[in-house]
């Protein structure tokens, strides 16, 4: 099993990108509100303030999906659904995405009952 971790700068495809996560049979994910540390250097550090130039254009906010996966495959598939609706992962700005190894999990609904 695997912890994926997907950081979407653009929070307008999070609608886009859920349906992207079902589709490869990822059904359940933790979303919460975050933070670039560019923005947060350039707004709230007044020694960084110069830097709102170099801003421009940027989202200001994201989306960070967490979620726990069995294979490799599932995200293999949810990476190339999620590149199709947004636009793919390898253009600046859109978002990260990547796993770490789970070495032990309790709560998950085993697979033969998933919705």
């Amino acid at each position: 099993m695997k912890l994926l971790v997907f950081v979407l700068n653009n929070e307008e495809h999070l609608e886009e990108v859920l349906e992207a996560y079902i589709e490869a049979g990822v059904t359940g994910a933790t979303i919460i509100d975050s933070e670039g540390m560019g923005r947060f250097l350039t707004y709230e550090v007044p020694l960084f303030a110069g830097f709102k130039d170099f801003m421009k254009g940027n989202k200001p906010y994201n989306k960070t999906i967490v979620s726990v996966v069995r294979d490799e495959a599932t995200v293999q598939r949810l990476k190339s659904l999620v590149d199709e609706r947004i636009g793919g992962l390898d253009n600046p700005g859109t978002g990260i995405m990547f796993t770490v190894p789970v070495d032990w999990v309790s709560g998950l609904v085993p697979e033969d009952e998933e919705v």
